[in-house]
């Protein structure tokens, strides 16, 4: 009760729990999308191409949350392009922005006056104690269009996330939506780095999903329930932090954890009681 209590009375705490609720669904709704289109690596390369823009925007001493955001969503639209065209296998592609991404951050990172390897724990890690106003605002505004978004095209979405050639055949303008669901993930890993960092942001994207799978199949169902998953989870894990004193991402990650392994076990036992029946 006690951290309920501080909510109202220290206004970080208040922006961290509003920023892990529209996290969780921006999260949960773009994770859906990254788990049944078999695109969890592109998002991870997303997350580690975003280093190279946090690198650039330290160097000229600008916003760095804006110049993650140009790198990832660059980087986004250039695998889509890669893969499309097929000029270049997307897994090879991944991993060459993946790796270009770190090296420009770390260059660009070492090159500025009074580098310190704390400069960017609170992106590679998470902070959520820093997270600001303007940050929760920028989530709000991220988790309105992704609600839309799904509720109005829900279907064509999953068409493509599952079968791109049969919503070709259906007459959905594949390739856009390809580039906008990319541009959208990466504009969610982004908003999303300074509570959980580029580390841990992946295991957000997937655990909540891969919990509510265990029991559905369904697109809808998984888009429903998979941010309410993710919400639980941040909240649970930022009550958790701020009593064990630990890191809140990765008190988040292993609330994740042990809920998708008490999920599996169940399901298991399920199955166990069905099949002796």
């Amino acid at each position: 009760m006690e951290f309920f209590g501080d909510l109202f009375q220290y206004g970080y705490l208040s922006n961290a729990l509003a920023a892990c609720i529209l996290s969780g669904i921006t999260c949960g709704i773009a994770g859906t999308y990254v788990v049944c289109r078999r695109m969890v690596f592109l998002a991870g390369g997303i997350t580690h191409a975003s280093f190279g823009g946090l690198g650039i925007a330290f160097y000229s001493g600008t916003d760095p949350i804006a110049g993650a955001m140009l790198f990832a969503v660059l980087s986004a639209l250039g695998i889509e392009w890669a893969g499309s065209r097929g000029r270049i296998r997307e897994d090879s592609a991944i991993g060459i922005i993946w790796s270009v991404g770190m090296a420009v951050g770390a260059l660009f990172m070492s090159l500025r006056p009074g580098y310190t390897s704390g400069d960017l724990s609170a992106y590679l890690f998470g902070s959520i104690i820093t997270v600001t106003r303007g940050d929760v605002a920028g989530l709000a505004v991220l988790t309105f269009l992704l609600l839309i978004g799904a509720a109005l095209w829900l279907r064509p979405v999953m068409y493509v996330a599952f079968d791109r050639e049969f919503a070709r055949s259906r007459g959905i303008r594949t390739r856009t939506i390809s580039y906008l669901t990319a541009a959208l993930v990466a504009v969610t890993i982004v908003l999303s780095i300074r509570i959980m960092g580029i580390v841990l942001l992946i295991s957000l994207l997937t655990l909540p999903v891969v919990i509510v799978n265990a029991f559905s199949r369904s697109y809808r169902t998984l888009t429903l329930w998979a941010p309410v998953v993710a919400v639980a989870g941040n909240v649970a894990g930022l009550a958790a932090s701020y009593h064990l004193e630990v890191p809140p991402g990765a008190a988040i990650i292993f609330t994740l954890t042990l809920t998708l392994v008490a999920v599996k076990l169940l399901t298991l036992r399920r199955r166990k009681t069905v099949t002796a029946a």
